[in-house]
């Protein structure tokens, strides 16, 4: 996919920018060298290869720092809703904003 003059004035144009013609040019060389890379990384066969957790794992052994997931916070609901103007159940009620 190659943009053309045309495609980076209409961006511009859409991003609210004053390019001027070698400003043009340039963004236009870059976005289509961006382009590029994205058309060679889209050719590499990725078959059977295992995604990495973390960038770092593909040259080293890696232990990931997770914690367990676990509520360690007091349940503070009934406390957090008294000021609330109008609550059933537990939540809060709104009043309706979409028809």
């Amino acid at each position: 996919m190659a943009l053309n003059p045309q495609d980076i004035a209409r961006i511009a144009h859409l991003a609210r920018l004053q390019l001027s013609a070698p400003e043009g040019e340039r963004m236009l060389a870059q976005i289509n060298q961006f382009f590029d890379i994205v058309e060679k990384m889209k050719a590499v066969d990725t078959a059977g290869i295992e995604p990495l957790s973390h960038p770092v794992a593909a040259v080293q052994d890696i232990a990931l720092r997770l914690r367990d997931d676990v509520a360690n916070e007091p349940d503070q609901r009934e406390a957090n809703q008294r000021s609330a103007p109008s609550v059933e159940r537990g939540l809060f009620l709104v009043p309706k904003v979409i028809e």
